[in-house]
């Protein structure tokens, strides 16, 4: 049973015995100008079927849209043989495979803005419901599951490289708090007993002795992306942004473990109670002064999430990428007058469950969704302007 003081927290004092020292001088600050970015893999498939992009009635390429609206960063996924899994449909020159991914890197750079790529060591989604290894990879031992890590991770980069088209940012495995590469990566759910709004709250971890292996993987990933690329940041995605316990339990086990990576990114849908993924910025910032973080996915609540990085102390709070931002959830585009997504999510949990806040410590793989094609036009619409104020205030446009 481990106890979480937050009185102790705020006061500054250790929480663990692994936990980093707080008298080093803090090296975690952002190392350039606030990332206002996107996760937008899907536009190179939705292009394919036809997919237009229009602002002020005016037809233009996506990135040149965003990046007048004040994006200066993309992030791509990458998986490792999506014609088994993630893009069935085409089996040659896959979508979010290494070719697609160097082709829409090149068009990144290109229009002069920072590129993250998110490696989901899998052949299609990993989550925190599922992290299934690559046909390629199921049969290795541990061992081989490590080198593989490894070179998949070198081979992306490098090819990235060889194209002129380099990673400023690395993440390695998506939304891992629960690991990855299931059953030999995967880690204990931490389950929380007491209220998370009081001033201690209990884990019971009945089983530590998974992060082991997800820390070596880890380092497998981490290593080749220092090796290969090693001016780009490094780093890991945990799923809940919102549950600073479990965060903290999941950072200082891997710390513990001597896993170096420079920043931490977080899911940011939806909060148990109001002031949650505050609660979780905070704690971070105070914890780990050596490291960064950043909100990995987001929709909803536009401003106030980037707002919440963007003013965190020390300028610790590296940026945010809104994930698919073209028709997922509360899209910045519509389609014959209407939101391109599906529309805003509840922001609290009591409001409807998003299913970017599943558990998924016991649940099942699901099938895989019919393809569906996503041509058309599509017209940004006001939302768009609200980044072009967030833009404007913190000091990436003049206008």
């Amino acid at each position: 049973m481990i106890q979480l003081d937050r009185r102790a927290l705020l006061a500054g004092l250790p929480l663990l015995a692994v936990a980093p020292s707080a008298l080093a001088a803090p090296s975690g600050a952002r190392p350039g100008p606030f990332l206002l970015g996107a996760d937008i893999s899907w536009i190179p498939q939705d292009e394919a079927d036809g997919a237009t992009y229009f602002a002020g009635g005016q037809q233009r390429d996506i990135l040149a849209i965003l990046g007048d609206a004040g994006f200066n960063a993309i992030k791509l996924r990458v998986f490792v043989d999506p014609a088994n899994g993630y893009s069935r449909s085409r089996t040659v020159n896959p979508w979010c495979g290494k070719d697609q991914t160097v082709a829409m890197a090149k068009r990144i750079k290109a229009a002069g803005m920072h590129l993250t790529v998110s490696f989901h060591y899998s052949d299609d989604w990993a989550d925190p419901q599922k992290q299934v290894k690559p046909a390629v990879w199921k049969d290795l031992p541990f061992d081989g599951l490590v080198k593989a890590v490894g070179d998949h991770t070198r081979d992306v980069l490098s090819a990235l490289n060889q194209a002129g088209a380099p990673a400023d940012m690395v993440v390695i495995g998506n939304e891992i708090t629960f690991g990855l590469l299931w059953p030999d990566g995967r880690v204990p759910l931490p389950v929380p007993t007491g209220n998370p709004n009081t001033d201690a709250v209990h884990l019971n971890v009945p089983d530590a002795g998974g992060f082991d292996k997800l820390a070596a993987l880890l380092s497998a990933g981490l290593d080749a992306s220092r090796q290969v690329a090693p001016k780009a940041k490094t780093s890991l995605h945990n799923h809940l942004g919102r549950h600073w316990p479990i965060v903290q339990h999941w950072t200082d086990s891997l710390l513990a473990r001597g896993v170096r990576f420079d920043a931490a990114g977080f899911s940011c849908y939806q909060q148990a109670v109001e002031g949650d993924w505050a609660r979780t910025f905070a704690g971070f910032t105070q914890r780990y002064p050596d490291h960064g973080f950043y909100a990995a996915e987001y929709s909803s609540r536009k401003r106030h999430v980037n707002d919440l990085v963007h003013d965190a102390p020390g300028q610790r709070g590296w940026g945010t990428f809104i994930w698919e931002p073209t028709r997922h959830q509360e899209a910045v585009f519509d389609q014959d007058g209407h939101n391109a997504g599906e529309g805003p999510r509840p922001n609290l949990l009591s409001q409807g469950i998003n299913a970017a806040e599943a558990p998924g410590a016991n649940a099942a793989p699901q099938p895989h969704p019919k393809q569906r094609r996503h041509g058309g036009r599509y017209d940004a619409n006001a939302l768009l302007d609200v980044y072009r104020g967030m833009a404007r205030d913190y000091g990436l446009r003049k206008t």
